[in-house]
């Protein structure tokens, strides 16, 4: 066959392979209809190693890459969980008969949770001054309410967040009323006169970001505020889905969420400032480049993507934040002096400490269920 037959043979078993992944998806409902049925959890870590292992060896006997069958099946596994985990959403339809009104829900995770209500059976009704969310009944501004919904959802930048917590309070809403802020600290006063008001109150924040479908290894953090039933119906949202919960109070939250969004953040915008203002042009670097400077400029770059606006008031807005920005200055202080002084025992003895704690964090994610 010449070049222009091969590559029409090649089309041809493209094809096919979506029949087969069609049809591997249509087999995961199946799937979730009888795991729902029998009780069985949706997910079986054991079930998916065997999957994984009998790939590799099917793969190795066909004289394929078992590490390119490996990856091609984590792919399938985690489309068929998606599959399984919206069916089970659905299914449950847990907010049938039951309204919801989402402040902000034309913007990227208001819009995520007007879905994800949505799929639950909740009727949405969106208000934004932005723009309106597609499928949804759409206010521009949420005092036109009645504010008589089963479930408020407050989804607005920080600043306004707390604003419009403050404001809710006055109106006493019949609902559990929980806002999706990435920090808690600038919503102290709003959460407050809540749950003095009387208002089935909590909080919550997702650990993930608007373009994810799959729950599975992701977190949703619920703060305590007092009030069990609001507690109970914002954790009973996440139920049919593989999310795994925490639940915790306002200073331990926002005390970890200083190391886990504001270091984080901190450490990428500061590699790439340095890289900016070394004078070392992009494609330049990309001919020298290696595995570990990929892997963190790939992280860099997604966090140079995001809201300048959104990340200073993180570092900025955490009552927590200085902590760990001195812990980041701390640390690049002590890798500094002990190669400027040619001290090897003491840069040895900060990647052994690494090492020891990285370990530590991998055993204790290897134990979770």
């Amino acid at each position: 066959m010449n070049l222009d037959e091969l590559r029409k043979q090649l089309d041809q078993l493209d094809q096919q392979l979506l029949q087969l992944v069609a049809a591997r998806q249509s087999t995961s409902r199946e799937i979730a209809r009888v795991k729902r049925a029998t009780g069985v959890p949706t997910r079986d870590y054991g079930r998916e190693r065997e999957v994984l292992l009998a790939a590799r060896n099917y793969a190795q006997n066909l004289g394929v890459s078992p590490d390119v069958a490996e990856t091609v099946m984590r792919l399938l596994i985690r489309t068929s969980l998606t599959t399984q985990e919206q069916a089970s959403v659905a299914a449950q339809a847990s907010g049938s008969g039951r309204r919801a009104l989402v402040i902000g829900g034309a913007g990227k995770m208001g819009a995520w949770f007007a879905q994800f209500l949505g799929s639950q059976g909740f009727q949405v009704e969106v208000a934004d001054p932005r723009a309106a969310a597609t499928g949804f009944k759409h206010i521009l501004d949420w005092h036109d309410s009645r504010l008589d919904q089963d479930l408020i959802v407050v989804a607005a930048p920080l600043g306004a967040t707390n604003t419009i917590l403050s404001e809710l309070a006055t109106h006493k809403p019949r609902g559990v009323v929980f806002d999706l802020g990435s920090l808690k600290s600038p919503l102290r006063a709003g959460l407050e006169a809540l749950r003095k008001a009387g208002v089935a109150v909590t909080s919550l924040h997702p650990m993930f970001g608007p373009d994810t479908e799959l729950l599975s290894g992701r977190h949703v953090i619920f703060i305590d505020l007092g009030h069990a039933d609001a507690l109970r119906q914002a954790r009973a949202l996440f139920a049919p889905t593989m999310a795994e919960q925490a639940v915790m109070g306002l200073d331990e939250h926002d005390r970890l969420i200083a190391y886990v969004l504001g270091l984080s953040h901190a450490l990428n915008i500061a590699f790439f400032t340095a890289l900016a203002e070394s004078g070392e042009a992009a494609p330049r670097l990309v001919r020298l480049s290696s595995t570990t400077f990929d892997a963190q400029f790939d992280i860099a770059s997604k966090v140079a993507e995001e809201s300048p606006e959104l990340y200073f008031e993180i570092q900025r807005l955490n009552d927590f934040g200085a902590e760990s920005l001195d812990a980041l200055a701390r640390a690049v202080e002590s890798v500094r002096s002990a190669v400027l002084a040619g001290d090897q025992a003491r840069f040895s003895a900060l990647m052994r400490r690494g090492h020891e704690y990285v370990q530590g964090r991998r055993d204790a994610a290897a134990l979770r269920p």
